[in-house]
């Protein structure tokens, strides 16, 4: 008699996962219980609505209405906004619990920003938070939340400077939630999926390239920037995706082959609409009025 393969364990269900939500308490409130209509039967519904409901408690959303994407290590939810933030449409980054499991090979990235440990003392350097993370299974946890704060507050730091990205509102465990950008009928496509008269697709570069260099007087390089984080929408470009930006002042010679590595991604994809643009020019350019300090 044939038996029955076991069943897979949910990334749900696991240990390492099931002490984060422990540590990511849902605050109670007066308000009617948080109950999507849109998580009903999803196979991850408690791991979101964990993710979400404290922004719900604290009057920043009212219900989520659809997911816009799903990858990987996270996935991007629409929301309606509550009144008080003067939005309709909220988007909702949810990182997955495979993120526990997805941390590896980003030395690069450690060594270039500033991480805390399990005891929030700063660290520099991938040798010292190796250290600091082999000492207890909290460190890992500790490392997924540096990762995700990070890329909040580089998100925050950028639209004060008034860089071409959605406003970010809030950020609470492994959520961060910002401006939506679309409307209540579609999302605003990614870069990739638009085709570009030429003479757009010259103002957009430019647009872009413009993001670039205000990120780096940020002390900011995007570090994975292409035609997969930007968002296009009525004609202007929005960059997202700041897990992997790095800081130039931890480490330089890293940092300028990760800037020299997005400007070449976005000319590679502006070439097929006739732009015409030399990257390691750019970068260099870039780079030296960096260092200085002409940005």
């Amino acid at each position: 008699m044939d038996q029955k393969p076991p069943m897979k364990q949910s990334y749900e269900s696991n240990a390492e996962v099931q002490r984060w939500l422990q540590e990511q308490p849902i605050e109670g409130g007066s308000k009617p219980k948080f109950t999507p209509t849109f998580l009903a039967g999803q196979r991850d519904q408690f791991w979101i609505l964990s993710s979400l409901a404290q922004f719900y408690e604290q009057n920043l959303i009212t219900d989520v209405l659809r997911v816009v994407k799903s990858g990987k290590e996270a996935s991007v939810y629409c929301c309606a906004a509550d009144p008080s933030t003067g939005r309709n449409l909220l988007a909702a980054k949810v990182y997955r619990p495979r993120i526990f499991r997805s941390l590896r090979n980003d030395a690069v990235y450690r060594e270039s920003r500033a991480m805390r440990d399990e005891r929030g003392r700063v660290v520099h350097g991938s040798r010292r938070w190796r250290g600091a993370a082999k000492k207890t299974e909290r460190s890992r946890s500790m490392q997924v939340t540096n990762w995700i704060e990070h890329e909040f507050e580089t998100q925050r730091l950028l639209y004060q400077a008034g860089a071409d990205v959605p406003w970010p509102v809030a950020q609470i465990g492994n959520a961060i939630l910002m401006d939506y950008i679309g409307d209540a009928d579609r999302a605003a496509p990614l870069l990739r999926q638009v085709h570009l008269a030429p003479d757009e697709a010259q103002l957009l570069f430019d647009a872009i390239l413009h993001n670039v260099e205000l990120c780096l007087a940020c002390h900011r390089v995007h570090g994975d920037l292409s035609e997969y984080n930007i968002l296009y929408w009525h004609g202007a470009a929005r960059l997202i995706d700041f897990a992997q930006a790095v800081d130039p002042r931890y480490s330089l010679d890293d940092v300028f082959q990760l800037l020299t590595r997005d400007i070449e991604r976005v000319c590679h994809h502006f070439a097929r609409f006739g732009v015409v643009a030399d990257a390691e020019a750019l970068a260099l350019d870039l780079w030296v009025r960096y260092l200085t300090g002409a940005l």
